[in-house]
């Protein structure tokens, strides 16, 4: 069992002036409150901490780590609260325990493999301070030190969990030694067998390959001795989890590795990283294609060595690196010793980002005596652009940030989205606006008769929430068209004495398909109900009347009636006169203006402008084309403001402007906010470009900095 005297004397080796009082109070709490407490092997519960503590002392941590290490289970094993800890030790300590304690209930929700990526980022972040990691990671090690005492059922799930997320993350961080072990102990639980094969074939070569790695390393100091490059020289063998994992990728066993020991030359410079691969490849044979240069294009974490592989003595394949002091101290040691960072494997561009503030950092830290002022610069926000929230059962979901609880919903199934009519998050009711953040838990309240609303589009984020929403809406509007136009089109039949029924049951629609270039009959039916083609024009084609019957108008032809006895609006639609039309308020069209409509159920036509939102959020099937047909004399309203200085007689001198034009003004408002004149103008003009000389005519005013046309 650790005992705190060797730690206190650890931590005052590499930081002399430490707190060694506040450790000695954080021991003296954690023993007080974790007595008569024991672990699975019959040890005092206190040997637990004690050994997390040691770990963070084995990496230089600061004080605050030590004390959050010997206190990092009492909040949630015992009786002791956040209160005592922060009055104990302030809230430095206690913010450490607790972000260790939250991330402790957050991992014990999933026992799922698959979720392991997922709950991986949500860790990291939530945890707004580094050093809350490490002491997760030495909680985890020791504890799989000391699996061996839990029953079988609950290694393998605990092996499970480390081997995905927390070996994973000791990785990410750059600490290899703790990564590695974590590795190994999870594969000895999760693949006995295997790690007993592999055990076994690196035990019976363990003589040859001690031989081995003592002349390759002769060698390799001899060579660099005659080029004038000083150098240390280590050979190791790969520990057991990674032969593994070249086994499963090469699909042979352990008799056929052959570069199972990789040795790590390091120098005093740059420069005598280059000269050594010289003196390594005139030494053995470099394998074409093996050759990696991490100097002088390091990996986004700051990785940096020279990775080399040779033909070494006996025809033996090995790697060599090359790198400085420093560089094996960031490579082996990571951040959380030396204040650095590192990972295995290259990033996104995304995630490239993400690591930028890191390399600052290490600027930084070369002018940080204090080990506590640099950690209490490193904050984790690796995952801006996302969250990660619960569902009840534990289960994580990852969502875009700014996501709500009809994004969630889509997350877990569409027709759960479907029928989302109320959310609570944390136990507590929320609008379906709400904003999600990580860590909530989300329940979601469904009704089997639901439907989407269009108005979902408004907040949702996630583009399988908008899609799905979209596609609901567009083809319920769609639906509602087609039952229109089928009752249309049947009541025309049967004037006729025939149904639609019978028509689509005896194929007689397929010419009107092809006479009108439409793909199905329900675009045919979709068509109708918009106006596009009317009820008689179908029948005539399917049925038509002898030349002298009186017809009787229809529904459309009366419809169309009616419509002709409105006023000229000045627009043509598709070449046809005198059709009602309106023009939208929202971006009011004028003559000479680039325009488009649509037909709206019981107002005729709407026009807008060709690039008006509005315009392009409408189903292609109710467009219409149309055009102007203005009158030389005829008018239209329009709205202006002018933005000016405040100044006595602006408003005379804009009057006088659009007096210049021959403008007609139906209203004019003028007020004054923030020290300048806001003037609001209802004139008629009789085109676009007669606006323009207005506008060009008001700019021209003194004082005068903004015309804006505005909607009605």
């Amino acid at each position: 069992m650790q005992r705190i005297n060797e730690i206190i004397d650890a931590v005052k080796e590499y930081n002399p002036g430490a707190d060694v009082g506040a450790i000695m109070k954080a021991y003296v709490f954690s023993a007080k409150v974790h007595a008569g407490q024991l672990r699975k092997s019959g040890e005092p519960y206190l040997s637990h901490p004690l050994a997390v503590s040691a770990l963070m002392a084995e990496m230089h941590l600061d004080v605050a780590s030590i004390c959050a290490a010997l206190l990092h289970d009492t909040v949630e094993d015992t009786s002791a609260t956040h209160e005592q800890i922060t009055q104990l030790l302030g809230p430095e300590v206690a913010a450490l325990v607790d972000g260790v304690t939250k991330i402790n209930l957050l991992a014990a929700t999933s026992q799922t493999a698959r979720q392991a990526e997922s709950l991986r980022k949500m860790i990291l972040a939530m945890a707004s301070d580094i050093r809350v990691l490490l002491i997760k990671l030495a909680d985890r090690l020791h504890n799989m030190r000391t699996l061996g005492f839990m029953p079988p059922e609950k290694q393998r799930t605990v092996a499970l969990e480390t081997r995905d997320i927390y070996a994973p993350m000791a990785h990410r961080l750059g600490i290899r030694r703790w990564q590695a072990e974590l590795e190994d102990l999870a594969f000895f639980y999760l693949e006995p067998q295997v790690y007993q094969q592999i055990n076994e074939g690196v035990a019976t070569r363990k003589n040859e390959r001690q031989a081995f790695i003592a002349t390759v390393k002769d060698n390799i100091k001899q060579a660099m001795t005659e080029h004038g490059i000083e150098c240390a020289v280590s050979g190791r063998p790969k520990h057991f989890f990674s032969i593994y994992q070249k086994m499963l990728r090469r699909n042979v066993g352990i008799d056929d590795l052959y570069d199972l020991i990789a040795f790590r030359v390091i120098v005093p410079t740059v420069k005598d990283c280059y000269d050594a691969l010289g003196v390594i490849h005139n030494l053995w044979k470099p394998i074409p294609g093996r050759f990696r240069d991490y100097i002088g294009m390091p990996k986004p974490n700051m990785y940096q060595s020279l990775h080399t592989s040779v033909v070494g003595p006996m025809g033996q394949r090995m790697e060599v690196q090359i790198r400085t002091e420093e560089m094996h101290r960031i490579a082996e040691e990571g951040i959380a010793a030396h204040w650095q960072y590192k990972e295995q494997g290259g990033g996104d561009e995304a995630e490239e980002k993400r690591f930028s503030w890191l390399r600052r950092l290490l600027e930084w830290q070369r002018d940080m005596e204090d080990p506590s002022e640099f950690l209490h610069s490193l904050r984790m926000d690796l995952y801006p652009e996302e969250i990660f929230v619960f569902t009840p059962t534990g289960e994580v979901k990852e969502l875009p940030r700014g996501a709500t609880p009809v994004d969630f919903a889509y997350a877990i199934h569409t027709e759960v989205g479907n029928k989302c009519v109320g959310a609570k998050v944390n136990g507590r009711m929320v609008p379906l606006r709400h904003e999600l953040a990580t860590g909530d838990q989300v329940e979601i309240i469904t009704q089997s008769n639901h439907v989407p609303s269009k108005d979902w589009l408004k907040f949702v984020v996630s583009s399988r929430a908008r899609s799905k929403v979209r596609s609901f809406v567009r083809e319920s509007e769609r639906s509602r068209a087609v039952s229109l136009g089928k009752e249309l089109l049947d009541r025309e039949l049967r004037k006729q004495n025939l149904t639609l029924n019978q028509m689509l049951r005896e194929g007689k629609l397929e010419p009107v398909l092809a006479d009108f270039s439409f793909k199905d009959s329900d675009h045919l039916l979709a068509a109708i109900s918009y106006g596009k083609i009317s009820p008689r024009q179908v029948v005539n084609r399917v049925a038509p009347r002898p030349e002298k019957e009186e017809r009787k108008p229809g529904l459309l032809a009366r419809s169309l009636e009616r419509l002709r006895k409105k006023p000229h609006e000045g627009i043509k639609v598709k070449g046809v006169d005198d059709v009602l039309v309106r023009f939208a308020k929202c971006c009011n069209p004028l003559p000479g203006d680039a325009i488009g409509g649509y037909i709206t159920r019981g107002r005729g036509v709407s026009v807008h402008e060709a690039g008006c939102p509005h315009l392009a959020r409408v189903e292609p099937e109710r467009r219409v084309e149309v055009e102007w047909d203005v009158p030389e004399d005829q008018v239209r309203p329009v709205r202006i403001r002018v933005e000016s200085g405040d100044r006595a007689g602006v408003l005379a001198d804009l009057a006088g402007a659009l007096k210049v034009r021959d403008i007609n003004i139906l209203e004019a408002e003028v007020r004054v906010e923030d020290h300048k004149g806001l003037a609001t103008f209802l004139i008629q003009v009789h085109s676009a470009e007669q606006l323009r000389q207005v506008v060009a005519e008001l700019k021209k005013v003194k004082g005068v900095h903004s015309v804006q046309r505005l909607g009605l």
